[in-house]
């Protein structure tokens, strides 16, 4: 029994590695079809009047070369005149990237909750409530965005923007005050990742397969189908870059662990919409610098604006085995139940990032990333779960900042 007990976070942490690789594989395959299919709509050109490919329907066409091959793709205004004996759906990039999403979101933070989602300076929650408030956002999240779309201002589209990056900032702005910044962080990006796959599971796909079946039947398509799918697609586009920033944030602490983090995920979305849009433009043949001038300038911005604070050192100590006996004590304390060969906290089955810190050597060897973790980030303990002070940090900040001895 101790031992099913014992094997039960180290089958976890596999468990989180696999569907960790296949989450990534999967995104990369359906955010790089995202970015092919925009560029190719934005890159096509209408063919000659009166030539055959316009006799035919075709609204765009491209010749591409690539891997020793030549490549003429070919867009219909609406569809052609048969259906294809063979028609390829992208769809189950989208479907397994989501899938492999949640279940990594249980995997590393509902089925440790307490260590990966609760922060008690933050709020004081159960694991339960921190779940809940994660999935209902995600749930509303999605419902209110559909709403817009097919609301009047779904035609709008600027404004439309400019309203759900506003509902997105303020969800980050609620979560960011009831969860641990790293899990809120993480949610804000599920709750991205939920409204893309939502547009192909409830409307790019289900238009699809009418226009299908109307030329199954014999009968023209009716446009607004593809119409709308287009709409549902650009703004998948337009979320890829933020949600892909998302994703690599938890290993930067310096944003989601900062006082005003729902801020600084703002100014990053935002540079990244920019960012995007330049590229957008550009495969239409539009070069406008200034989106990617001020995306640029938002990141500096945020760099620049949440640069740590220099601590206040505690006086440094006359005898340095005295300091690091003080330390290690902190160490002892607050770290190894999770950096230690051994982890005895929950949830852990080895040391987080490989960083053991259980003998005076290693205490000595990992100075610098203790220091910056627990000292200039406040990143570590994990959500402050073993409620290091602010007295013990000037302590670590003290002996490193007069040599780690």
């Amino acid at each position: 029994m101790e031992l099913f007990a014992y094997l039960i976070p180290y089958g976890l942490e596999w468990l989180n590695l696999i569907v960790r690789w296949l989450h990534v594989i999967t995104g990369i395959a359906w955010i790089g079809a995202s970015f092919y299919f925009v560029w190719l709509d934005n890159s096509i050109r209408p063919p000659a009047s009166g030539s055959e490919l316009a006799k035919k329907g075709v609204s765009g066409e491209l010749w591409a070369v690539h891997g020793g091959g030549f490549y003429n793709p070919q867009k219909y205004l609406v569809a052609p005149a048969e259906l294809p004996k063979e028609l390829h759906w992208f769809k189950w990039e989208a479907y397994t990237t989501w899938l492999s999403g949640i279940a990594l979101l249980t995997i590393a933070y509902y089925f440790n909750a307490q260590a990966m989602m609760i922060d008690k300076s933050v709020a004081d929650i159960g694991s339960w409530q921190a779940v809940g408030i994660g999935v209902g956002t995600l749930v509303v999240g999605w419902t209110v965005y559909d709403l817009l779309c097919r609301s009047p201002l779904g035609k709008r589209d600027m404004w439309f923007g400019v309203v759900v990056f506003a509902l997105i900032v303020g969800a980050a702005y609620g979560l960011t005050h009831v969860l641990s910044g790293r899990a809120a962080y993480i949610h804000v990006g599920a709750l991205i990742g939920t409204i893309m796959v939502g547009n192909v599971l409830m409307l790019i796909i289900p238009g699809q397969r009418k226009m299908v079946e109307a030329m199954s039947a014999g009968r023209l398509p009716d446009p607004v189908h593809g119409q709308k799918a287009k709409q549902r697609s650009v703004h998948n586009n337009y979320f890829t870059l933020p949600v892909l920033f998302i994703m690599i944030s938890n290993h930067y602490a310096m944003t989601y662990r900062n006082d005003h983090a729902w801020l600084v995920l703002a100014f990053i979305m935002a540079a990244g919409v920019f960012i995007r849009h330049f590229f957008n433009l550009r495969h239409k043949g539009r070069v406008e610098w200034r989106y990617p001038a001020l995306g640029v300038a938002l990141l500096v911005g945020v760099a620049v604006a949440i640069v740590p604070p220099r601590p206040v050192a505690t006086a440094a100590a006359a005898d340095p085995a005295a300091q690091f006996a003080k330390v290690k004590t902190v160490i002892d304390q607050r770290c190894v139940a999770c950096h230690s060969a051994h982890p005895s906290q929950p949830g852990f089955a080895t040391a987080p990032a490989g960083v053991m810190l259980d003998s005076a050597e290693q205490v000595r060897q990992n100075a610098e990333k203790i220091y910056k973790q627990s000292v200039q980030l406040k990143a570590m303990p994990l959500a402050n779960l073993t409620n290091m002070t602010d007295a013990e940090r000037a302590q670590i900040a003290a002996w490193f900042e007069s040599g780690a001895k």
